[in-house]
């Protein structure tokens, strides 16, 4: 069993040093941390002063360097969400950020200012709802890779054997990566959504939990990140398990979602629905080869979901794909294009069906993971399902509730707790529970990558389309519009703080916060406003005659709707743009 990380903690503050007390049964570790040498140095607890100001914290989610100094960052708050095979699975719900430096008169005006920025940075990613951890359980791994592995890696610590793509504070946790002595003090945490339910069918109680886990590479918002990097890293990639727990067995189905990973672009510029643009330079292949080359050691076979428009701005993306895996010709590939709009168009959402049947022999091939109660593997998963459309969110989330719904259903008539002919369908209680669960799913990974909750739940909900899904489809549409426009760059550059992709120096000559915006930022929304305002004004106060108020009209009409265009046509000049790192501009 790995070495668990200490669940009891209490911070000690002095003026010189933090001390991080482990405070379990037996335990006698003191983590002190040096605020002005930075060094970090395990003790014991006679060595903490008495005169120290002491707190309870949950965990060290780690440190980081803004322009001010080192701070820590500490969990001060948690939930439990469940039981996990016996283990406590907890959601950090709060945090703390503290300053090694006891003063901030070292810093000129313009740091004092750029710090305070990045503080807010960091504080938004803490903001963001689905940090999940465990103290005693490898949350980073699925129970196949689990099973899979020697006696060696067993006894690791949680931070050494965790997969590092779904550590979302590795870059916070280097400094006691390096240190092996203090890695019980470092707490890997992950972010995405998980869910535990205890449930009964036909008097037969299970456990059944479902768990997505968001990778940190090539992570960040809606249109400042698609496609893939030079790595193969695909944007919003998402790793989702579905488990159940029944009598001793564990089973497992795992499912995969991440963008076309080709390199490309949709660079938010006011409009809509901005233009997808496919590098003209770039190695396609190189980049594609490593993606799957990756997916295939990892996860095995892969059946390719593919369900954008094959029309309009969509049809380049779907048919590059497709030549795509064509000429890379891996038997361990599989491709399959459905046009998710046009098969459900007119709310004809039974039509999904066609691609249940479509996949169904391929789906039992690929199998899933079940281990009985005595430990012995009955059978492995082969591959994954990797499910695309254009954000790898809402048709994404329809189909990967689907796809999961028919292996659950063999899986419980395979442990019994389902009858012969019993359709899960029919389970009326734990059909709400399974829906609402994979609708819930849905929203956590669209308010992390889109910034608003997902489209289409209704339909995950409920089964059917609504009218009412569709006046909040159109809400959260027009939501992310706004985000994504206005407000994407700054939580992009949060992200990237977090990550470690941009790091502070506070002796940087030139700081990227300080980048002018255009004057053409600033003036022309004001002019647009001011002349539809006066528009307005000329027609609520009309004039002598009619005459002279349709001249004002018009003039300040023309006006209004002049500006617009204008900022319409230089779209990317008023946009919240990252600024701490380059986004790849594709030719």
């Amino acid at each position: 069993m790995a070495a668990a990380a200490y669940e009891h903690l209490k911070l000690h503050i002095t003026p010189e040093k933090f001390y991080v007390e482990a405070c379990d049964d037996g335990a006698d570790d003191v983590l002190i941390i040096d605020r002005v040498s930075t060094e970090v140095t395990l003790a014991v607890k006679k060595d903490v002063p008495p005169s120290a100001v002491t707190r309870p914290i949950f965990g060290i989610l780690g440190t980081i360097h803004l322009v001010a100094g080192n701070y820590l960052v500490v969990i001060t708050k948690k939930m439990k969400v469940g039981e996990f095979f016996n283990h406590a699975i907890w959601k950090a719900t709060d945090f703390d950020v503290l300053s090694y430096k006891k003063t901030m008169l070292h810093l000129t005006d313009i740091q004092l200012q750029d710090n305070k920025t990045f503080l807010a940075m960091l504080n938004h990613v803490l903001s963001m709802d689905g940090f999940y951890f465990s103290t005693t359980y490898d949350l980073t791994h699925t129970l196949q890779r689990l099973s899979n592995t020697s006696p060696e890696f067993q006894e690791m610590s949680l931070l050494e054997r965790a997969d590092q793509r779904f550590v979302w504070n590795g870059h916070l946790l280097r400094e006691l990566s390096a240190q092996p002595e203090v890695h019980r003090f470092a707490l890997p945490v992950l972010h995405g959504f998980i869910t535990m339910h205890s449930c009964s069918i036909n008097g037969k109680y299970f456990d059944w939990i479902l768990i997505s886990r968001r990778s940190c590479f090539r992570a960040g918002v809606r249109y400042y990140v698609r496609g893939i990097d030079s790595e193969g890293h695909a944007a919003n990639f998402v790793e989702t398990e579905q488990i159940v727990h029944y009598s001793g067995n564990r089973a497992s189905f795992v499912q995969t979602r991440g963008s076309i990973p080709i390199f490309w672009s949709q660079r938010p510029n006011l409009k809509y629905k901005p233009h997808p643009q496919i590098s003209k330079v770039a190695n396609h292949m190189d980049g594609f080869q490593r993606h799957f080359d990756s997916q295939v050691i990892i996860y095995g076979k892969q059946v390719i979901i593919n369900l954008v428009n094959h029309k309009g701005s969509e049809k380049p993306l779907e048919q590059t794909f497709a030549n795509m895996v064509s000429s890379l010709g891996s038997g361990m590939i599989r491709y399959i294009a459905f046009d998710f709009h046009k098969e459900c168009k007119n709310m004809r959402w039974d039509r999904l069906s066609i691609l249940l049947d479509q996949v169904a022999e391929m789906q039992d091939e690929l199998s899933y993971f079940l281990v009985d109660s005595a430990g012995k593997v009955v059978t492995n998963q082969d591959g994954v399902f990797r499910s695309n459309c254009m954000d790898c969110l809402d048709r994404t989330n329809v189909i990967q509730s689907l796809l999961a719904r028919r292996s659950l259903q063999a899986q419980l008539q395979r442990l019994g707790v389902l009858h012969v002919g019993q359709k899960l369908e029919e389970q009326d209680e734990f059909e709400k529970t399974y829906k609402n669960a994979w609708a819930d799913n849905a929203n956590a990974c669209a308010k992390q990558y889109a910034g608003t909750g997902a489209l289409k739940t209704d339909f995950t909900r409920t089964g059917k389309r609504t009218q009412l899904g569709l006046l909040m489809d159109g809400f959260n549409s027009l939501l992310r519009y706004y985000k994504n426009n206005f407000s994407d760059g700054f939580r992009q550059d949060s992200i990237d703080l977090f990550l470690g992709n941009y790091s502070v120096d506070e002796l940087e000559s030139h700081s990227p916060l300080s980048v002018p915006r255009d004057w053409k930022f600033l003036a022309l929304p004001i002019i647009m406003v001011v002349a539809f305002s006066m528009c307005i004004i000329c027609l609520l106060m009309a004039g002598d005659t009619w005459t002279e108020t349709l001249a004002y009209v018009l003039f300040w009409g023309v006006a209004s709707v002049g500006t617009f265009f204008i900022i319409l046509y230089n779209g990317k000049d008023f946009v919240d743009a990252p600024r701490l790192v380059q986004k790849e501009k594709i030719d």
